[in-house]
């Protein structure tokens, strides 16, 4: 039976936080709050409860998981790479809404999806995800919704479609904003805006002048 903890009261988000960092140990699944909409995680180097994530929404591993940090400074764990112009990215934009698709670590071992030696990384600024993903680390995460239907903005949206998938919701409200994240693959020598979400080109290139826009 999944659990949900309002993260409002401050007794129920300890013991909520607690139980879903317990969770994302035990390889289990757990819906949690962020910047942009609620977004269903597990442990990014449990391969097989990735995998449970992906059957949960309905996904194919040709749509790998994003992975979502606690902080800049664990990138130095997980990207090969990373260019002088992602970090720029990253200093202007996190925590925030904007996904950098880079070169993964070789030597790490996970299976987020045919993902072809990248991850796309992100750190939300939202305090419940931060101290989670502090607590337990990278985790897989993907919005907290079946694979064609809309992606939630409260719990009980992400509730009604993944149910007892999900061992622990942590249910933080309405999320604050339901536009995406914006998508930068920096795998290249010139950053390339593929996906205009919360930031468009013109906020980028005050960072990253030379950003393209793919067509």
């Amino acid at each position: 039976m999944a659990r949900r903890y309002d993260t409002n009261d401050a007794t129920d988000r300890t013991t909520g936080l607690r139980e879903a960092a317990s969770a994302v140990r035990r390889g289990e699944l757990v819906v949690l709050p962020t910047d942009t909409v609620y977004g269903v995680g597990a442990d990014a180097f449990a391969a097989e409860a990735v995998g449970d994530l992906l059957a949960a929404k309905g996904r194919g591993r040709t749509m790998p998981s994003p992975v979502l940090i606690g902080s800049p400074n664990t990138l130095h764990g997980l990207v090969t790479d990373f260019s002088e112009q992602a970090w720029e990215l990253v200093d202007a934009f996190w925590p925030g809404a904007l996904t950098l698709i880079a070169r993964h670590q070789p030597s790490l071992q996970w299976d987020l999806g045919d993902a072809r030696g990248t991850v796309a990384v992100r750190m939300p600024l939202h305090p419940v995800a931060i101290e989670l993903l502090t607590e337990v680390g990278p985790m897989a995460v993907s919005s907290a919704n079946l694979t064609g239907h809309p992606a939630p903005e409260d719990c009980d949206a992400a509730r009604t479609m993944l149910g007892d998938a999900v061992s622990v919701y942590l249910d933080g409200g309405p999320t604050p904003g339901i536009v995406p994240s914006s998508i930068v693959d920096v795998t290249g020598e010139v950053p390339v805006l593929l996906r205009a979400g919360a930031l468009d080109a013109e906020e980028l290139r005050k960072v990253v002048p030379d950003l393209e826009v793919a067509n």
